[in-house]
Order: C-alpha cells, then sequence, then structure tokens
C-alpha cells in the first residue's frame, strides 16, 4: 500500500494513474479477477476508464443502460456496495440479470471521489460467487482513499496546465493585434472580448482561432 502510494503521488498523468489504481486493485484485493473506474459527468451516463479487460467495459455499459447497478449506487447512495452473487440479487434486477450473463458472478463497488456533479468509483469484479470477503472491503477502502486524492490533484493539475496555456494563447493573440493595429494591450484585449461576445465563443477559443488562422472569427449571421 505504502508503494501504491508513493506510485500514485508521482504520476501526473490522469490516464496512467487510473491504470494504476486498477492494476493495485487487481493485484491487493482477494478474490478480484478485474477492475476498472468509472467516471460520471453531470450524474448521466457511466463511462468505463481503465478496464482492465471487456468484462468491466461491458457492465459499466450495461448500467448506462439500464440505468442502474453497483456502480451507480456506489457513487450516490452508498460509500461500498458489496454483490456476493450476481445470480441472487434483486436490487437491481434488470443489470443483475444483464451482468451475470457477462460473467460478472460478484462485484464490489467503491466510492472514488465527489466534486460537485463530478463522480467516480472503483469497481471490481469477480467471475466467481461470493469471491470478495471483509479483507476485500477493508483493502479496497484503503485503495479508494488514496486513490481519490491522488485523483482530485490530478484534475486540479490539468485544470491549471488548461488555464495556463489558455492564458498563453490569449497572450499571443493580444500579441497579433496589438503589433497589426498599433494598438495598446488593453486595448487589444478589450478587442478579443468584443469579439467573444459578439459570436458568442469563450474568450480561449476566440484567442486560439486568432493564432491558428490570423483572423478574428466573424459573427455568424
Amino acid at each position: 500500500m505504502s508503494e501504491f502510494a508513493r506510485v500514485l503521488q508521482a504520476e501526473d498523468d490522469v490516464e496512467s494513474l487510473l491504470a494504476h489504481m486498477v492494476k493495485a486493485a487487481i493485484d491487493l484485493v482477494p478474490g478480484t479477477d478485474d477492475a476498472s473506474i468509472s467516471l460520471i459527468t453531470g450524474r448521466r451516463g457511466v463511462e468505463s476508464r481503465a478496464p482492465s479487460s471487456d468484462l468491466p467495459r461491458q457492465v459499466d455499459a450495461l448500467q448506462t443502460r439500464v440505468g442502474q447497478g453497483p456502480c451507480l449506487d456506489a457513487v450516490f447512495e452508498h460509500r461500498t456496495v458489496s454483490v456476493p452473487d450476481m445470480a441472487h440479487e434483486d436490487r437491481w434486477p434488470r443489470f443483475a440479470e444483464g451482468a451475470m450473463n457477462l460473467g460478472a458472478a460478484s462485484m464490489l463497488a467503491f466510492q472514488l471521489y465527489v466534486e460537485g456533479d463530478n463522480l467516480g468509483a472503483m469497481n471490481l469484479y469477480s467471475r466467481h460467487t461470493n469471491a470478495f470477503n471483509a479483507e476485500s472491503e477493508e483493502i479496497g477502502l484503503l485503495i479508494a482513499a488514496h486513490a481519490s486524492v491522488a485523483f482530485a490533484e490530478s484534475k486540479k493539475m490539468d485544470q491549471m496546465h488548461d488555464a495556463l496555456a489558455s492564458r498563453d494563447t490569449i497572450g499571443q493573440a493580444k500579441g497579433i493585434l496589438m503589433e497589426r493595429y498599433g494598438i495598446t494591450g488593453n486595448q487589444a484585449f478589450i478587442l478579443l472580448v468584443r469579439s467573444s461576445s459578439n459570436t458568442n465563443t469563450k474568450l480561449a477559443t476566440i484567442a486560439e482561432y486568432l493564432t491558428g488562422t490570423g483572423e478574428l472569427p466573424r459573427r455568424s449571421r
């Protein structure tokens, strides 16, 4: 677990981070055959990330289709959701039958993180019934706790990088306008804002268009 925490702390790429989470869950949680991370944005469909095989990908897609399942319950209602035997599961009848047919005999789902409407869960799968025990839940919770912190930090870093990239692009766009029209930086910024308002387009998108084409976008008719 200590090595897992150090790896997550050192990782700054979101996809690599998710892959490390999945591998750690398979290696460390007793009973786990497959794993995935489910991301839900805006409380809508389930997006399967870093699935270890087709099974997690198919089960996540099933939850999206039927609108029910352990991942959704873990994300919105409970910290941990256990499914000892999919054949005798009656909480989500439509999901359980489909998941069993896909090969998921038992499951564990852990709430991964909560940030506004952007939610997540770590899902563990076994092809055998009653594969998970109390130790599985305890270790899974530890992994989920470490992963939540690392994932939140990684998302913040991505947002910061995006913000810095937008700032640089806006600066380049201002420079183009200043040189072209012999105006000040503030005046160039006003032109960008005016173009953004006239075209109902984000300022960063206006700046990117200008730096790529040399022109401000025209107002759509």
